[in-house]
């Protein structure tokens, strides 16, 4: 398989990764999706809450603008391919200013329910910062790849991730559990006693908080492994978790393999990727 070229264009890169022509083209237009939603966050004003969506989360106006544009640069293409898109657009803190983004994945066949983060064909986020950034994994293609919205309008390939290393840096979420779970206190103690500094660059990320399976956990799951990386459950890989309904829920811990381990062990007593050599799955 050709390697990719830091520098390629987005849609140069795609051709290499996938001869679906119709995955391609959802990828570029999703791509156009994040570019104007990048423009938005930038210059939308978020001083109201417009409503409150079905998981029960705020909605800002700008909230709903990214939903929208997502959802018709998936359907001006799912009419005519087999493939299903979920998406879960910005996060009810950009009037703080921070960082936020968009996760999505894509399904073949119609239908999310009954399905596990195996059968993703890809998976994205769009990340609107100080840059705009989209990171990709397509399945069967190596490595997790990060895309740089250039000032002209266009992505440019800037970074292929194919492994996650060992480190001292960790993202914990849902902190408030660390007083009902002695385990997961005595984690947290852990990194805390060695100096952990706190981040989310390629190291990572834990939390018990109950995130959606379909909408978060999946896709980023599939971001994760293409890396090099490992996710959990606590008990198996999120990719291997079945969608029931689309609202299910997990908490999830993603990164590489001795912090995975660290974690099933001290909160379950086991690890499944104790034997598992590095680059293998499990």
């Amino acid at each position: 398989m050709t390697k990719c070229k830091i520098g390629q264009s987005l849609e140069e890169f795609l051709t290499q990764a996938t001869p679906d022509k119709g995955l391609r083209t959802l990828l570029m237009c999703m791509g156009e999706a994040l570019r104007t939603i990048a423009f938005k966050v930038r210059t939308a004003s978020c001083g109201g809450t417009a409503c409150v969506n079905s998981f029960g989360d705020e909605q800002l106006a700008v909230d709903m603008l990214a939903d929208k544009l997502l959802f018709e640069a998936a359907l001006r293409l799912l009419c005519n391919t087999r493939m299903c898109v979920s998406t879960l657009a910005l996060k009810n803190i950009v009037d703080t200013n921070f960082t936020v983004g968009t996760i999505f994945g894509v399904w073949p066949g119609d239908k999310l329910t009954g399905v596990t983060g195996v059968d993703q064909v890809a998976a994205a986020m769009g990340i609107y910062g100080p840059r705009t950034t989209y990171v990709l994994a397509v399945k069967g293609f190596p490595g997790t790849h990060e895309f740089l919205l250039l000032d002209e309008g266009k992505w440019q390939h800037v970074k292929e991730t194919t492994e996650i290393n060992e480190g001292k840096m960790f993202s914990p979420g849902n902190l408030r559990a660390t007083f009902d779970n002695s385990e997961y206190s005595k984690l947290i103690d852990y990194y805390v006693k060695e100096k952990y500094t706190l981040d989310t660059r390629e190291e990572w990320f834990l939390t018990l908080t109950r995130l959606l399976l379909l909408f978060e956990v999946a896709p980023l799951g599939l971001l994760v492994e293409n890396a090099g990386g490992f996710s959990s459950d606590g008990y198996k890989s999120v990719l291997d978790k079945t969608i029931v309904n689309l609202d299910d829920r997990t908490q999830v811990a993603y990164g590489s393999k001795n912090e995975i381990i660290r974690f099933e062990e001290t909160l379950y007593g086991t690890s499944r990727l104790k034997n598992v050599p590095i680059g293998a799955t499990a």
